[in-house]
């Protein structure tokens, strides 16, 4: 059963999502997020894939996820999994990279992976207090601390790959599964509009995304979903308006993929009552 505790809290003050996951044995399939995540492990060890790369992930690390990274993972030995991590948009990681460099640019952290980070602690301080509902700017000096840090030591500037030919068809249909995520959608459609045979599409897709069509759609479905419920629109239209065919379909997979159901999310951001 994958059990364990999940508290998550949104900080209006640094627009910043903190989540504290304790004794879980849930695994989590292939999947990416629109946001970046800064994490680290407190107890258990983790098999992670990530960008086609596997490491193994221990007490102590921590994780950096940037947006559209895929990753994966699954449990390793009985001890389950104490974690603890920062959700950043897109637009608060710009803001903040420029209050610290003065460069109006989005970082691209690598590795995932940091064995035995020194920030560690750090980041464990400031979720700490984002979970304790900390009002004094205590906070943003730690948060200021913590990205300065990240920046200089493990930040590149986030930049697409080139553009290349062979590829505009595969953007193609990345563009036309965002913009049409809601409408049933079949491998025949995507054959058609990237002009490739399924078996040649499902390959070249895989390849280039490190994710298969079928789950990037369900990862654009999950996003907007989220942004649905954190709006107060109540689940079941949520899972109509973004493509699940029923309502328990939508709660399996936004609890496969996010760790909580879909009203239990909701709740972080408009309480029950309100």
């Amino acid at each position: 059963m994958p059990g364990g505790t999940r508290v998550i809290r949104f900080d209006a003050d640094l627009h910043i999502e903190a989540c504290w996951f304790h004794g879980l044995l849930q695994n989590f399939p292939n999947h990416f997020h629109e946001h970046y995540v800064i994490g680290c492990i407190d107890g258990g060890r983790r098999r992670v894939l990530c960008n086609n790369k596997e490491y193994l992930a221990k007490a102590g690390d921590l994780i950096l996820f940037n947006p559209r990274d895929n990753h994966a993972c699954s449990q390793v030995g009985e001890e389950p999994l104490n974690w603890r991590c920062l959700h950043v948009a897109g637009e608060t990681m710009r803001r903040l990279t420029r209050q610290i460099t003065g460069r109006e640019t989005l970082p691209a952290f690598a590795p995932n992976i940091v064995p035995q980070s020194e920030l560690a602690p750090l980041l464990r301080d400031l979720h700490a207090m984002i979970l304790e509902e900390f009002v004094d700017f205590c906070k943003e000096e730690l948060l200021l601390a913590l990205l300065g840090q990240l920046l200089e030591d493990f930040a590149a500037p986030f930049a697409q790959p080139a553009s290349q030919a062979g590829d505009a068809p595969l953007r193609a249909v990345c563009d036309f599964l965002e913009e049409h995520y809601a409408e049933r959608i079949s491998l025949d459609d995507l054959s058609r509009l990237a002009g490739l045979d399924k078996y040649y599409l499902l390959r070249a897709f895989t390849r280039s995304r490190g994710i298969t069509p079928y789950r990037y759609l369900e990862n654009v479905r999950i996003a907007r979903a989220k942004a649905l419920l954190e709006a107060g629109v109540p689940p079941v239209e949520a899972a109509l308006n973004t493509g699940f065919t029923d309502q328990s379909h939508f709660t399996k997979f936004f609890k496969c993929f996010i760790g909580l159901t879909p009203r239990q999310y909701q709740r972080i951001f408009i309480p029950a009552g309100r």
